[in-house]
């Protein structure tokens, strides 16, 4: 056999050329504490480090192929798009960044709204994607939240609503505003009917989404360690003047001070949503 040209032993390399393997870009993960992940195991995990349990920050893709059936369903009004309303420019132009952000994500806005089977049960899921402006809400994020709420009402679909977002989108000013209350008459509306809603707060929930449907739920949820509330904690600590707890704004917090139901893993939230639905609906079935 052939002697492999690349053997330079006097600087301790030993490994030859055709034996080498480039890492490609994204095949590891490493978490905020250090550990490292190959990115299969982290999909397989529910993208979750299995070492230290640090829930990866994802979007709709993910939070659909976990929650739907064999990653089956229908997405509903895939076509809205925001526009410029004000001729907003900060930096740049608002319908540059618009642009900008539907070229590099791919996605129309930032939240997608679909119906499918969750363990064989009809379910409506809006999912909000941070990688578009901060899953910041405008009103094209209002205005498909509103649609996907009439779509359960009128087919007496379960809601499900994953909040991972900046807060308002400020380049719609007052328009962005509006979908606070816009959003929550809608909820209200699907609660005098009697249909479940599960409000799942992801990391991170602040702002406008905290002051309206993050916190409307039958149920409030969230992931472990996610980021929860309406101002920073830079402000409140300067509007209050007061130290803050090591832990504040996050879901443990708020789950010890009565502003959340449970906190879910979530290798069990599809289980976890299908239980608190099956409940609510007197479904559930007695064990034999």
């Amino acid at each position: 056999m052939a002697m492999a040209w690349f053997k330079r032993k006097e600087k301790g390399i030993q490994t030859a050329t055709e034996e080498k393997k480039d890492t490609p870009v994204g095949l590891w993960y490493k978490s905020p504490t250090g550990k490292i992940v190959e990115a299969d195991e982290l999909a397989k995990n529910f993208y979750v480090s299995p070492e230290d349990d640090y829930h990866v920050r994802i979007g709709s893709k993910e939070y659909f192929s976990i929650l739907f059936d064999d990653n089956k369903f229908k997405e509903l009004d895939p076509n809205l798009e925001s526009k410029d309303p004000l001729s907003f420019i900060d930096t740049k132009k608002y319908s540059d960044r618009l642009k900008q952000a539907q070229e590099k994500t791919k996605l129309k806005d930032a939240v997608r709204t679909a119906v499918g089977k969750s363990k064989g049960k009809n379910l409506v899921i809006a999912c909000m994607d941070f990688s578009f402006i901060g899953g910041s809400m405008g009103s094209v994020v209002g205005e498909k939240i509103a649609r996907a709420i009439d779509y359960s009402i009128k087919k007496k679909i379960p809601f499900m609503m994953i909040s991972k977002s900046g807060g308002a989108r400020m380049m719609e000013a007052a328009l962005s505003l509006m979908q606070l209350a816009k959003t929550s008459a809608k909820l209200a509306q699907l609660s005098e009917l009697g249909i479940p809603y599960i409000s799942l707060c992801t990391d991170p929930t602040t702002g406008g989404t905290t002051a309206s449907y993050a916190m409307l739920g039958d149920i409030n949820i969230a992931e472990p360690g996610a980021l929860i509330g309406f101002a920073g904690p830079r402000v409140v600590k300067e509007a209050t003047g007061k130290d803050l707890p090591e832990d504040f704004q996050t879901s443990e917090f708020l789950l010890e001070h009565g502003f959340l139901d449970f906190i879910v893993h979530r290798r069990d939230l599809k289980n976890k949503v299908n239980l608190y639905i099956d409940l609510i609906q007197n479904q559930a079935v007695r064990a034999s």
